[in-house]
């Protein structure tokens, strides 16, 4: 088994973690959701990338995430240069270690599969290979750590994102099950750079909440050259303690390299965060501090996005002093109105957007809402956005209302 548990509720093993992606000028998905819904099954925590990706997007994506190792499904040709292409970009971010794999229908042959493996890749599989033998393949291959190979006395050239990601992922194998959450306050940092704005994200799941945050990034990123931004994004772990943190693979914006995007598994903890979220929102918040040791420094944020699981009525995710703003995304179809009365967060949150906007119903769920959350007199704003929306001025009236 991929990951084993013990009596006492932690985790003795944390999960393999994986990124699975089909390559550019494709848009064969099937395999590879099938293959991601046996991987979760068996336990595995799947950053799915989604279709049509290429090569620069899958390593950012896979040096981010930190994870165990790369699986491409390709149907369209270009398999021996694609693959190769993504290994020889990894060892350029200091992260050989992370391994690759993939197969691809009847397109990939055992002659192009050797090449492959030449190049760095560690199997190939070819069509009628049982799921299973894909599981035992991952869950012993990549079962462990690797170290990178180098010349004696050579040092590994690691890229900022490397480092910080290997931060992340030491909060997040050390975070209990059972941790007490714990106010993340911003800090100061000793460069000077003025503490990031922390806004957190909740919602319904398919209330558009990841849609809304790209489109913010892009206009943060169009804004200024400067402008770095970091998104903690947060998925369910389901049945066999896997999971499949599929946020990256609705982004479209947050594919840049001024953005770092960070998956987070619940594993088991309800309310719509991670146990390691606090201390993984700390790294964050610190970023760029003075460089240690003379190595080079990570550069700092300017936003957080903190995006949750889709929560229900009771969920109150975010502690005092760990977000900065709080924004509640949903979507006009939330059943009668006396369901307003249920939702807590419409009490806490600082904007409560409806998003989808342009749904039938949506000028009546906007006024219901409006009219329940005026009855609190705590100031909260309303936001009407269509997120999907090329230019839509209910963003735009949202990020003002943050950045104020």
């Amino acid at each position: 088994m991929p990951r084993t548990r013990n009596n006492s509720a932690r985790e003795a093993d944390p999960p393999i973690r994986l990124l699975t992606a089909v390559p550019i000028c494709d848009g064969h998905d099937s395999a590879i959701n099938t293959i991601n819904l046996e991987l979760i099954r068996s336990g595995f925590e799947v950053v799915y990338l989604g279709y049509h990706r290429g090569a620069r997007d899958i390593v950012r994506a896979a040096v981010q995430e930190d994870v165990r190792a790369i699986g491409i499904s390709s149907y369209n040709g270009g398999h021996v240069e694609f693959f190769g292409e993504v290994a020889r970009q990894l060892r350029n971010e200091g992260a050989a270690d992370i391994g690759l794999f993939g197969g691809g229908g009847g397109t990939i042959t055992a002659a192009d599969a050797a090449r492959m493996s030449r190049n760095g890749v560690d199997r190939i599989f070819f069509p009628g290979t049982p799921l299973s033998d894909i599981v035992a393949f991952i869950g012993t291959t990549y079962g462990r750590k690797r170290r990178q190979a180098h010349p004696r006395g050579s040092p590994i050239a690691t890229s900022a994102d490397r480092r910080l990601a290997k931060l992340l992922s030491i909060a997040e194998e050390t975070a209990a099950d059972n941790a007490t959450p714990r106010a993340c306050p911003s800090r100061k940092k000793p460069n000077g750079h003025s503490p990031p704005r922390v806004i957190g994200i909740t919602g319904p799941g398919g209330a558009g909440k990841t849609t809304l945050i790209d489109e913010m990034v892009l206009r943060l990123l169009t804004a200024s050259p400067q402008t770095r931004i970091a998104i903690l994004s947060h998925d369910p772990s389901i049945v066999g303690n896997g999971a499949l943190l599929g946020d990256r693979a609705t982004m479209i914006y947050s594919q840049d390299d001024r953005v770092f995007m960070r998956s987070l598994a619940a594993r088991g903890r309800s309310g719509g965060l991670s146990p390691a979220t606090e201390r993984c929102l700390q790294i964050l918040k610190e970023a760029g501090a003075a460089p240690r040791n003379g190595r080079d420094n990570i550069t700092a944020f300017d936003v957080i996005f903190v995006e949750t699981v889709g929560t229900g009525q009771e969920a109150l995710p975010f502690q005092s002093g760990m977000v900065d703003k709080t924004v509640l995304v949903m979507s006009p179809d939330y059943g009668a109105r006396l369901q307003l009365q249920k939702i807590v967060m419409l009490d806490a949150a600082d904007v409560v957007v409806v998003n989808k906007s342009d749904l039938a119903g949506a000028r009546t769920a906007a006024a219901e809402i409006e009219q329940r959350i005026a009855a609190g007199h705590r100031g909260q704003r309303l936001v009407t956005t269509e997120a999907k929306r090329h230019k839509d001025a209910g963003v735009d009236a949202l990020l003002g209302i943050l950045e104020g």
